[in-house]
This record gives structure tokens, C-alpha cells and sequence, in this order.
């Protein structure tokens, strides 16, 4: 029996699921950056993003955080929850780097005093441009109550990802996370990953994550495998 997609985005497929409550989710090879304009296959990187969230989102629903995730399929598919994505990437930044450094001239790595919450409209024709709070409820995409939740899950999640990332010798520098709604519930939907991450070496300040392929600093994919590595040492 042919799966029937329901969606298909820069690094990921989604399909039918088994029941009306379900989807497939399944991560690809591809790289992109620059929002598409820069794109290749890169050879097993859906297999390592697969992992690293998979362990990534375990960690967290022990800790209490609902998530979309039911069960792994395979190295590069899992169940996940039908919810309904809103359309909202809430981005959490702890030290300043990428376009935060480049938009108000800070130099990336330095120090924030408090956590940066920022949103942005989860839309590749428009290229994800940042939006904020009035906004957002003005035009009917989330309410004031849904952001409140979706600001405190975000928070309490980096709370839990710095607690597990430094035990790893990584820094937690940025990420973005996506929310749904399921079950009269706001849950956490979506990938955590290097490809949504920024993860740092905490020694060398070295990159492990996507802006190596952005700025062609060498084999993204080692990054990736060192980032698993770390956190298997560390959860499994």
C-alpha cells in the first residue's frame, strides 16, 4: 500500500498515518540554506538529524515536556501526533550569533544578559520574516494565551536542553522550536537538531551544526556525528 503525503518540506516528509490522530514523519538528505537557495543531498544526514531529535525529545518528555512523538519507525521515520502546526517558529537565544550578530552588529559569541525570545511566520514563500506578539494575534495566527504557553514551554526547554548540553561540552547557543496544537493542548512538534540548533564546542567554540554548510567550513556531517556521539555518551 502506497503511503500518501501530506506534506513535504526542506528536510522533511510527512505521510498518512495509520489512524486519523497519526503521521509518518520521515527525515531527508537534503541541506538547505539561505531559505533554499542553497541546497545539496548530503548522504545519511536525515539518518543522523533522526537520532539526534529522537534522543533529544526522549530526554525531554522524561522531564515533562508533551511532545508529537509517539514511537520510532526506523533510522529515519517516526509516529508522530496529527497536530496542528502553528505557524509560528519561536527561536530561543542564548548567546548572539547568525543574524541576530549581523542585524544589530554584536559580535557573534558574545554574552547576552537574559534570554532572547523571538518569533518568526512559518512561511518559505515569505521567507520566514520575524513577527511579534501583536502582530501575531492581530491577524488570527495564535492568541495571546497560546504565545504566553508557547514563551514558557520554549523557555523551560532551554532550561532543560542547557542543563544536558553542558554536560556534553557543548554550548547551546540558538534554536528554533515549532509548536502544535493537540488535544486542547499546546505540544511540541517539529525536529531539534543541528539543523535547527546552533550547537558550539564549549572549548574550542568550534561549530557543529548547519552554519558549517551555510558558510562552507568543511564536512557538516562531522558535526552531526559529534553531536550524537556526545549525546549518547551522556543519555544512553
Amino acid at each position: 500500500m502506497s503511503e500518501i503525503l501530506l506534506y513535504e518540506g526542506k528536510s522533511k516528509v510527512v505521510y498518512e498515518g495509520p489512524d486519523s490522530e497519526s503521521c509518518i514523519m520521515r527525515y531527508k538528505d537534503t541541506a538547505t540554506a539561505f531559505n533554499g537557495e542553497k541546497k545539496e543531498d548530503l548522504s545519511g544526514k536525515g539518518k543522523l538529524n533522526s537520532s539526534i531529535s529522537n534522543l533529544i525529545f526522549g530526554y525531554l518528555m522524561k522531564n515533562g515536556v508533551e511532545t508529537h512523538l509517539i514511537k520510532i519507525i526506523d533510522d529515519t521515520s517516526a509516529l508522530v501526533k496529527k497536530a496542528e502546526i502553528i505557524m509560528v517558529e519561536v527561536i530561543i537565544r542564548n548567546v548572539a550569533a547568525g543574524s541576530f550578530s549581523k542585524k544589530y552588529g554584536i559580535a557573534e559569541g558574545t554574552a547576552l544578559k537574559n534570554t532572547i525570545v523571538e518569533f518568526s511566520l512559518k512561511s518559505d514563500q515569505l521567507g520566514d520574516p520575524m513577527i511579534n506578539e501583536s502582530q501575531i494575534t492581530a491577524i488570527g495566527i495564535a492568541s495571546a494565551d497560546e504565545l504566553a504557553q508557547m514563551t514558557k514551554l520554549a523557555l523551560g526547554i532551554n532550561d532543560l536542553l542547557c542543563a544536558l548540553f553542558v554536560k556534553t561540552g557543548i554550548k547551546l547557543i540558538d534554536f528554533k522550536l515549532e509548536f502544535g496544537r493537540y488535544g486542547g493542548k499546546i505540544i511540541l512538534c517539529d525536529e531539534i537538531s543541528p539543523d535547527s540548533c546552533r550547537f558550539w564546542d564549549a572549548d574550542t567554540n568550534k561549530k557543529l551544526d548547519k552554519d558549517v554548510f551555510r558558510r562552507d567550513l568543511g564536512d557538516v556531517l562531522e558535526g552531526y556525528r559529534d553531536v550524537l556521539g556526545r549525546l549518547q555518551s551522556v543519555l544512553l
